[in-house]
């Protein structure tokens, strides 16, 4: 594939695609969903933009790069943040060594001229404007515009997109006339005791049995209790225990253990119980985000005004 396009006269240099060595273990309906919903019924038919949604560090990002690694698809990585500028998304000028402008365009932007699959990752912290800028491409017409380079253009056919949302304070609300495009909803919960000692058992595949087990016990008692742990810390966790015991030989696991506790989550990460009861006195009943989450209330029509 050419990293270079001609559009209209147009000179637009394209990113390059991620690799997409990874798997998706365990937890077959999150990834039965985001298939179905990238599924084309026909050739009046397109392919829906899903949200995967859920707490940080449980695989959102891993579970869009395996499904679209199933399709054989090449796959076009978006980090999407408070900053991103609806241009961002697009197309930017750059001044090359021959003093001349030259187009870039962003990863989702080449997805859409390659039929590639992109993957806006943590949407939700991008700011209401830059969404309004897609508002063509995610539903039935299928098309993005660069006011930069002055071209409006089509989605391949094959283009598929999905946007990453995480679950915390540090994200904007998503408007309801976008939120009622990334549709469906897929959400990715917890893994139970054998999901996650088999995700664990893939990530660090060196680790003793006796580690993992103590870290998925771990982290099954801090699900029990809404603690936002993850995977993603519980791989954390073994992988610097690991690290210890081979500077430590004489060092048993379940110092390693604690010892690799302390220096990722914090001492005060030993007492699940007392941290709950700290983090509810704090944040008071705090309720799951669904849906209903990301649209603006009735007040706040002055915001999508803007």
């Amino acid at each position: 594939m050419s990293n270079v396009i001609d559009i209209n006269g147009v000179q637009i240099r394209l990113s390059q695609p991620v690799a997409t060595p990874v798997d998706w273990i365990a937890q077959p309906e999150p990834f039965r969903q985001l298939s179905a919903a990238w599924k084309i019924l026909g050739a009046s038919d397109w392919p829906m933009v899903p949200r995967l949604i859920g707490p940080p560090g449980l695989g959102k990002t891993t579970l869009a790069l395996a499904v679209a690694k199933s399709l054989n698809r090449p796959v076009f990585l978006m980090q999407c943040t408070s900053d991103t500028r609806p241009e961002d998304l697009v197309v930017n000028p750059v001044l090359g060594q021959d003093s001349k402008i030259h187009y870039h365009a962003s990863p989702l932007f080449s997805a859409v001229l390659t039929g590639g699959i992109a993957i806006l990752d943590e949407g939700n912290r991008m700011p209401e404007k830059s969404w309004a800028s897609l508002a063509g491409l995610l539903d039935h017409r299928r098309t993005i515009e660069s006011v930069i380079a002055g071209i409006t253009v089509a989605a391949h056919p094959e283009f598929r997109c999905c946007v990453t949302m995480n679950e915390d304070s540090s994200t904007y609300e998503v408007p309801e006339y976008i939120l009622s495009r990334l549709q469906p909803a897929v959400e990715l919960p917890f893994p139970g005791h054998e999901e996650e000692l088999a995700i664990l058992r893939y990530t660090v595949p060196q680790a003793p049995d006796e580690i993992l087990l103590f870290c998925v016990a771990y982290l099954q008692q801090a699900h029990q209790l809404e603690l936002p742990f993850s995977i993603r810390d519980g791989a954390s966790i073994v992988r610097y225990a690991l690290r210890l015991m081979d500077s430590q030989p004489e060092l048993p696991i379940p110092e390693a253990f604690q010892q690799s506790l302390a220096q990722v989550l914090g001492t005060g990460a030993f007492d699940l119980e007392a941290l709950a009861l700290r983090r509810k006195k704090q944040f008071g009943d705090v309720p799951r985000m669904d849906s209903n989450d990301f649209f603006f209330d009735d007040e706040d029509e002055d915001l999508r005004a803007e």
